[in-house]
């Protein structure tokens, strides 16, 4: 059983960045974004593109990976949702679908359909106390939780956090007390997009990357944001970790290929108590 906590932990670590990035950006904006699956898959080509075709070492390619995509984030905002954002959060649900087969569509252009690799050089799993504990998985850890402590910071110390707060809380007394809701929504695809491109870099290097890399975590990523409730990126890492480890403690009684049915069905069941979510908030309506 230990072994499985750590696995689902892993699971969960990797999930918990771009399930934090869509609480962000719907704590923001009040939509779901639904191209952020084709947008892991994007930075995650990026990144193999600087390691594998440029040569660069991979903690150099992620570097470059971190510091460019949310350039990325930040075009498909400006030239998709920015001019549909009056049109109400359905049309940019819309939106988001047709800009996640646009970018599934280029990387599936420029790479092709064959899976590809990091060139990382392998690495023995450590042991202790008889569980086994990969070099990828300590990697996830570190940057995972290091992402983590960054967002809870920036959100709770910094003058982009109170002003993100306050937009998410209430635009309109925002911009009444000189708020710029452009540049806190410009600043947030650009946090967003950073924790989307660690995360596509942590997918990599646990598994292959290809065109479809993203869909293999888009459902799971908002039932992590959902459990969690959407718009507390706190409770985005929690939906995330408890997701994974209820994956795959749930192996010990069901067969492996059923495991996510059994997470959605504690997802079910706890929005059944709590509608909003563990760190959800009801929203007033006046």
């Amino acid at each position: 059983m230990g072994q499985l906590i750590i696995n689902g932990l892993g699971t969960g670590l990797i999930i918990a960045l771009p399930a934090m990035a869509l609480s962000l950006t719907f704590g923001i904006l009040r939509f779901p974004n639904f191209a952020i699956g084709a947008m892991l898959t994007m930075a995650a080509y990026m990144a193999w593109s600087f390691n594998t075709l440029l040569g660069m070492p991979l903690i150099l390619a992620a570097a470059l990976t971190l510091l460019l995509f949310p350039l990325i984030a930040l075009i498909c905002d400006l030239s998709v949702f920015k001019p549909l954002r009056i049109r109400g959060p359905v049309t940019l649900l819309v939106a988001s679908m047709g800009l996640s087969f646009v970018l599934e569509n280029i990387c599936r252009l420029f790479f092709g359909n064959d899976a590809r690799s990091f060139e990382i050089p392998l690495a023995r799993p450590y042991r202790v106390m008889g569980l086994r504990i990969n070099y990828e998985l300590l990697v996830t850890a570190g940057v995972s939780i290091s992402a983590m402590a960054m967002v809870y910071f920036i959100l709770q110390h910094t003058s982009l956090g109170r002003a993100m707060r306050a937009v998410a809380d209430n635009p309109n007394l925002a911009a009444a007390r000189g708020i710029d809701a452009n540049w806190v929504i410009g600043a947030t695809w650009c946090l967003s997009g950073m924790l989307i491109a660690a995360s596509g870099v942590l997918i990599g290097m646990d598994r292959a990357i290809d065109p479809q890399l993203g869909w293999n975590y888009i459902i799971v990523c908002f039932a992590a944001a959902i459990l969690g409730g959407l718009g507390s990126p706190v409770g985005a890492v929690i939906g995330a970790l408890t997701l994974g480890i209820v994956g795959e403690l749930a192996t010990l009684i069901v067969d492996p290929n059923y495991r996510s049915a059994i997470a959605f069905m504690v997802v079910a069941l706890v929005l059944l108590v709590r509608p909003t979510g563990l760190l959800g908030r009801r929203e007033i309506v006046k």
